[in-house]
């Protein structure tokens, strides 16, 4: 008997173990949303080599597992990658396991600002981008032109110079708009008397990203990258063909079309773009003066792409710009021409310019590359009597040499920049010609796994101006796969030309020209650190991201406007420097289909004039940006925003008020096209509503500073269309 019952006790226990070791489990992947079956997925146990592939059905059955707890992990590519907990037996047939698709990881870009071949993960130096869904999003905003898209990022000021006709330039850190150069698919394109305008007469739709590099940039395209450049990367054709159209309209008498197309056979790929932007003159103040002028702007953008083989590649492209603006008495722009003193401000500008890139390949490794760039721009500025009337003539060439190793990677290089501006009929002629000879080297060297060392020097020569020697360096130290850090410096130098925030507030009007004599190249150095911590939490489901940065920035003997003698303005090296210094702080929560984007910025700037220490005027020393967005994939998108600016100084040693502005947006998604509306400034945060924009009359008004928005709460939406 005692033998029968060991038996039986064997015999369980022997039986258990089979059925512990032997269990199966049926899974079944499906897309979140659409609840469609993803072939494909892989699925394993993990510590563990029992794995398996989904099938057409999105179904999987795993063998051999044992009782009780595992965990699962799921990948498959386009979607985020899951680790999924279980307990056998399971109470229902099948695990159901929803994938969510993949965020944009921005880690994985390939960038061109620095002409290296690498992603950002891979680059010493702290780069930028607004790519993707977020330039589609920002462009719903304001379609017309690329203010929205850089004045949301943090650290990133546009600065209103004409209150009246809406000109503008971009700040970076503090430092005005003059010191970031902006540029066209690493070309530059919008340099001296082409820079006041050239943020209002850029539509972003043909556009595939935006890079920043914040902080002294001079060493890649030569000076007037003291605060940091902004490259505008155009789309490239691709073998599938895309053709997009885009209709908006806003309740401030705005309207904008845009049309874009690109294509590429084996040999041959074309793009094309062409818009139309259009506005009446709008008054949310109801003073007589229109805070948004009437205008109409033609854009078109050709472009040509040729591969004759595999090893070469050209691409030759035309952009062409013209806009006629006017802004001023809201009578005479609706057509009321009875006052002959009528206040007015008319830019009529025509730009044209070339593009001609060649890269042929020796090797996988060693690449050549032509660049060369003619740009004629023409602007006609008229106020009552006064005209300014210019032409602008300039041009860019270069040659660099790219070696790719193993562990270190080189560019060698020489440029040509000339620049030539001359005045029309004009009574104090302020015409001037400037080239630029450069010669420049970098190279980014992998330390080991976790050290990657980024060097460069540059030696520009500018006729009556001298040379300017430039070095760089960037190291990049990445601890493990959550936490990296980035620091930084380099030098920088701006040419003297009488193209300033401060002159083109004047008109130019009465502003003697630049003497090579007495004014001086304005040189800088500056330094970056960031910060960059990254991580999954909740089992993966929230994923945060946080990068701060500190930034520095010294400029010795800065261009300023001097106090008028006779009526006249002359531009002079002050005997003193400016220095801005502060920090960035970006957090970035993912959590399904919600993202929540959280930035603050600090910065505290300076100047010193003979010994005497006062504030940089125009810089809010406080501003907190928040962006919650939720989106279903090809679906939906909703989004808010909310931006804080703290009091500014003014030149005239006033305080400007503090402001809140806020907004939403919303995108219902289909197959061939989309429908948007956005609430801009919903609040109707405007300088007008809390502080004078002028003194004396409108007949003859005298602007203050702008420093808050002054076209207040506008509406705009409209359709995209996509075939």
């Amino acid at each position: 008997m005692g033998k029968i019952f060991l038996y039986m006790m064997l015999f369980g226990f022997w039986a258990n173990q089979l059925i512990a070791q032997g269990q199966e489990l049926k899974i079944k992947i499906v897309d979140e949303h659409s609840q469609e079956a993803i072939p494909g997925a892989l699925i394993q146990l993990k510590g563990s080599e029992i794995a398996g592939i989904s099938d057409a059905q999105g179904t999987v059955t795993l063998e051999g597992l044992p009782l009780g707890k595992g965990t699962l992990a799921v990948s498959f590519l386009g979607y985020e990658s899951q680790s999924i907990k279980f307990e056998l037996p399971l109470p229902v047939d099948y695990l159901l396991i929803s994938l969510h698709e993949e965020h944009e990881e921005l880690d994985e870009i390939m960038v061109v600002s620095t002409r290296s071949s690498r992603t950002i993960a891979d680059i010493p130096t702290r780069i930028e981008v607004i790519a993707g869904e977020e330039l589609d999003e920002k462009a719903n905003m304001k379609p017309g032109d690329i203010r929205m898209i850089l004045s949301e990022s943090t650290g990133v000021m546009v600065q209103i110079t004409s209150p009246t006709s809406a000109n503008a330039s971009i700040r970076i850190q503090g430092l005005d708009g003059r010191y970031t150069q902006l540029l066209k698919d690493g070309f530059p394109l919008y340099s001296g008397a082409a820079s006041g305008l050239s943020l209002l007469q850029i539509p972003p739709l043909d556009l595939q990203q935006v890079e920043l590099i914040k902080g002294s940039a001079s060493t890649l395209y030569g000076g007037g990258a003291i605060a940091g450049l902004v490259n505008l990367i155009s789309k490239r054709p691709k073998m599938e063909g895309e053709t997009s159209f885009l209709l908006n309209g806003t309740n401030a008498g705005g309207f904008d079309i845009s049309a874009f197309h690109g294509k590429r056979s084996e040999k041959w790929g074309t793009t094309l773009f062409g818009a139309f932007n259009s506005n009446q003159p709008y008054d949310p103040a109801d003073i007589g003066l229109s805070a948004i002028p009437k205008f109409n702007r033609f854009t078109f953008n050709p472009k040509v792409f040729m591969y004759p083989n595999k090893r070469t590649e050209a691409e030759l492209g035309i952009n062409l710009n013209y806009e006629d603006r006017k802004g001023g008495n809201m009578q005479l722009l609706r057509g009321n021409e009875s006052n002959p003193n009528a206040f007015f401000e008319n830019n009529e500008s025509f730009r044209i310019n070339s593009q001609l890139e060649v890269n042929h390949r020796f090797s996988e490794s060693r690449k050549i590359q032509f660049k060369n760039a003619i740009n004629h721009f023409d602007r006609k500025l008229s106020s009552g009597d006064y005209v300014f009337h210019g032409r602008q003539q300039a041009s860019f060439s270069e040659l660099n040499y790219r070696q790719d190793g193993e562990t270190s990677d080189w560019v060698f290089g020489a440029n040509l920049w000339t620049e030539s501006f001359t005045e029309i009929d004009a009574n104090l002629d302020r015409s001037y010609s400037l080239q630029t000879i450069g010669l420049f080297a970098q190279n980014t060297w992998d330390l080991d796994s976790k050290w990657i060392l980024e060097s460069g020097l540059r030696t520009d020569y500018v006729p009556d101006f001298g040379w300017a020697v430039l070095p760089r360096i960037g190291l990049l130290w990445k601890v493990n796969p959550a936490f990296s850090s980035r620091i930084g410096g380099g030098l920088g130098y701006k040419a003297p030309t009488i193209f300033t925030e401060e002159t083109e507030r004047l008109q130019f009007r009465n502003v003697l020209p630049i003497d090579p004599a007495s004014n001086v190249l304005e040189r800088s150095y500056g330094l970056n650190w960031d910060l960059n911590y990254r991580t999954g939490l909740f089992d993966e489901q929230l994923f945060l991201s946080i990068n701060h940065l500190f930034f520095y920035t010294y400029l010795d003997r800065p261009l300023l406007l001097s106090e008028p003698v006779d009526e006249f303005y002359s531009l002079e090296n002050i005997n003193g420097f400016a220095d801005t210094k502060g920090m960035e702080t970006n957090i970035k929560w993912e959590w399904k289909d919600f993202k929540w984007f959280i930035g603050y910025t600090f910065t505290d700037a300076n100047i010193s004039n003979n010994g005497q220490r006062g504030v940089y005027p125009l810089n809010p020393k406080h501003r907190i940006n928040s962006v919650l967005f939720y989106e279903v994939h090809e679906s939906v998108k909703i989004g808010w925003e909310t931006y804080y600016f703290s009091k500014q100084v003014l030149s005239d040693g006033s305080i400007g008020q503090e402001y809140l502005i806020m907004g939403f947006m919303a995108e219902k998604i289909w197959e061939n096209f989309s429908l948007y509306i956005n609430f801009e400034n919903f609040l109707d945060a405007r300088q007008t509503r809390f502080d004078s924009i002028f003194t004396g009359s409108i007949d003859n008004p005298a602007f203050r500073e702008i420093y808050a928005p002054l076209d207040g709460f506008v509406i705009n939406g409209g359709i995209k269309i996509r075939l």
